[in-house]
């Protein structure tokens, strides 16, 4: 039995005493912790790829700042790699493919992971499981189909995926036939953090906000549809779509459990469009930059606008590396001692 199961009950929409809260990369830069137990390895995948060093900074947040669930320390383009398309990770640039998806010869290539696939994480997973000793539950996650499409498309970052747009319009038939092959590849691998003890899950469709509306349903929703459609029965499952503040409505006629909001988006406005559906989110990141009166006063008010039953305390992305530590665990006790009224 969990000792802190608020985030479960939060997800699944009963009674809680006060929000949970959990902050997307909790597990990172931000702390000094983080950045010593990083420098045991030679390279950021090698770091990912070391369930010893994976499990310490995991659970490093729980420990250092209070927060009410650990996030397994991984990567989303982990997928790519376990079906073939290997990556590596640029210091201060970011993600990069030396190969990447061009054609139909290219995607059949590519083999549907299987969670044994990615028994690093697997092991990572295992290990924090019994180190957290049931103090929080513990998330596992993957990034959303169309995300992990644009970078096998693109290669790398981009302030447009125009390579991997291009692609959806060329190319629509081929890109439905990757991205179903990364969907079933995506749905193993959670199975694989479920059954390895992940007792929540969270899909990040990061680059969410560069599709059309329409695009978005196409080619994004109807995937990250399927892998709650398999998932959820297992375990409660958010979906975090950056910047597709106009599905909100759309994204709760799936079977997710909760929907993650970035910070455009009106906690009263989600909640009319959500339904029954548990909310997670959303204050900006850059708040955490503001001195101790300004935080006290945005939480208050998001936390008031949202109200204590579901839903989820975090940040509308993820902590930049150069937030002090320090107001983020006081970003955190604001939220813990928020009485509702």
């Amino acid at each position: 039995m969990l000792k802190n199961d608020l985030l479960l009950r939060a997800a699944k929409g009963q009674e809680v005493e006060r929000a949970p809260i959990w902050l997307m990369r909790q597990a990172g830069r931000v702390l000094p912790e983080y950045r010593a137990t990083r420098s045991k390895a030679k390279n950021f995948i090698e770091f990912v790829k070391n369930p010893e060093l994976a499990c310490e900074v995991t659970i490093q947040p729980v420990d250092i700042l209070g927060v009410d669930a650990a996030i397994i320390f991984s990567d989303i383009l982990v997928i790519p790699e376990a079906m073939g398309l290997p990556y590596q990770m640029i210091e201060a640039k970011g993600p990069w493919f030396e190969n990447t998806i061009k054609t139909k010869a290219d995607v059949d290539k590519l083999r549907i992971a299987e969670a044994g696939d990615l028994d690093y994480v697997i092991k990572a997973l295992q290990l924090t499981k019994k180190e957290l000793n049931d103090r929080v539950p513990l998330i596992g996650f993957a990034g959303a189909p169309w995300t992990i499409f644009a970078y096998m498309i693109e290669g790398s970052g981009s302030k447009t995926f125009s390579k991997a747009k291009q692609f959806l319009y060329t190319q629509p038939e081929l890109a439905h036939q990757l991205l179903e092959k990364i969907t079933q590849s995506t749905i193993n691998y959670l199975k694989g953090q479920v059954a390895a003890g992940a007792n929540i899950l969270q899909l990040f469709d990061s680059w969410a906000g560069v599709l059309s509306e329409q695009m978005f349903y196409e080619f994004s929703l109807k995937y990250m549809s399927k892998i709650c459609d398999a998932l959820s029965p297992l375990v409660p499952v958010t979906v975090f779509a950056k910047d597709a503040h106009y599905a909100v409505q759309k994204i709760s006629e799936t079977s997710c459990n909760s929907i993650g909001l970035d910070w455009t988006i009106n906690p009263l406005t989600a909640r009319k469009q959500a339904g029954t559906k548990t909310l997670q989110g959303n204050a900006d990141p850059c708040l955490l930059y503001a001195n101790e009166k300004k935080i006290i006063e945005e939480t208050h008010s998001m936390l008031s606008a949202f109200g204590k039953n579901r839903y989820i305390c975090n940040l509308g992305h993820g902590l930049y590396p150069d937030i002090d530590k320090q107001k983020v665990k006081f970003f955190v006790d604001v939220v813990k001692d928020y009485k509702w009224e």
